[in-house]
């Protein structure tokens, strides 16, 4: 008799609540969703309307940039709206935020005391994308940290490199960012070859090989400039070395660069152009003959 009299008290309790608060948290979720949702379609169309093209650019780099820009904005917005409805849910729980929000208030002010690397870090962060810097799928360096920009935000890089190894770089200690694929990269190769060699044969021969790979149907498209002789650029030790230079998309660098290496490497074999390897000769000296 107690158990269905305590039960009967639960539900004259819950269930104008139900009707009333939970109707409302309800609606403040929904709301949330519906808002975030709309929020992101606006942020998209403002951000492709906003981002005015570069004459440098691509229009593959300028998505990357306002794909970015979207991401950024969309994470922003979205924690700001979850922290409004989390305060909205807890008044309809009986709570009252308003000391809640002077305490917040209070505490924010000792935080930034404690704070103040994440309030540069975020800083940073609004620097790197309104200058863009760089972008989601970028490969850049950070001192001697280079890989992928696999995500960003206001506070912090996700960086991946060629190991697989992601490193979570603060934006705030990102004292030198280089972009290896902004607008165009570059081929610069260094090639050394015998002082025997005919150093017009070899500039003929280097300058045919860049044209034919510039005009192969499998490389065309990621080349921008043929590669081709640039100047002497030492005498070495052992050889003449020559650097070859040429332009090429982002991040088709190290795939052009490696095939011109094979490409060089054929034709010098069939040109008979060595490229020489250090050489030690030893001179071993007769003893005389006592006898």
């Amino acid at each position: 008799m107690e158990i269905n009299l305590f039960f009967k008290k639960i539900l004259e309790f819950t269930i104008p609540w139900f009707l009333t608060s939970g109707v409302k948290i309800l609606a403040i979720l929904i709301g949330v969703f519906i808002t975030i949702k709309i929020a992101k379609i606006f942020i998209e169309k403002l951000v492709r309307k906003a981002v005015v093209g570069s004459r440098h650019s691509s229009a593959e780099a300028e998505k990357k940039r306002e794909d970015t820009l979207i991401k950024v904005f969309s994470g922003t917005f979205k924690v700001l709206i979850w922290i409004a409805a989390f305060l909205m849910i807890l008044s309809e729980f009986g709570m009252d935020i308003g000391p809640l929000l002077a305490g917040a208030g209070i505490a924010g002010l000792a935080f930034g005391f404690g704070g103040q690397y994440l309030i540069r870090d975020i800083i940073s962060g609004l620097f790197i994308i309104m200058e863009n810097q760089y972008r989601v799928g970028d490969v850049v360096c950070f001192n001697e940290t280079c890989g992928v920009v696999e995500d960003m935000n206001l506070r912090l890089t996700k960086l991946r490199d060629l190991d697989g190894i992601v490193h979570h770089i603060p934006n705030g200690e990102i004292k030198k960012a280089s972009n290896l694929s902004k607008e165009f990269a570059r081929v610069n190769l260094n090639v050394g070859v015998s002082y025997d060699s005919k150093l017009e044969h070899v500039i003929e021969v280097i300058n045919r090989v860049g044209m034919n790979l510039a005009s192969d149907p499998a490389w065309k498209n990621k080349i921008i400039k043929a590669p081709e002789f640039l100047r002497v650029d030492n005498f070495g030790d052992s050889s003449i070395d020559v650097k070859i230079l040429g332009e090429v998309k982002p991040l088709e660098q190290w795939a052009v660069t490696g095939e011109l290496r094979k490409r060089l490497k054929v034709e010098f074999d069939k040109e008979g152009i060595e490229i020489p390897f250090p050489q030690r000769v030893i001179y071993q000296r007769k003893s005389p003959d006592l006898s």
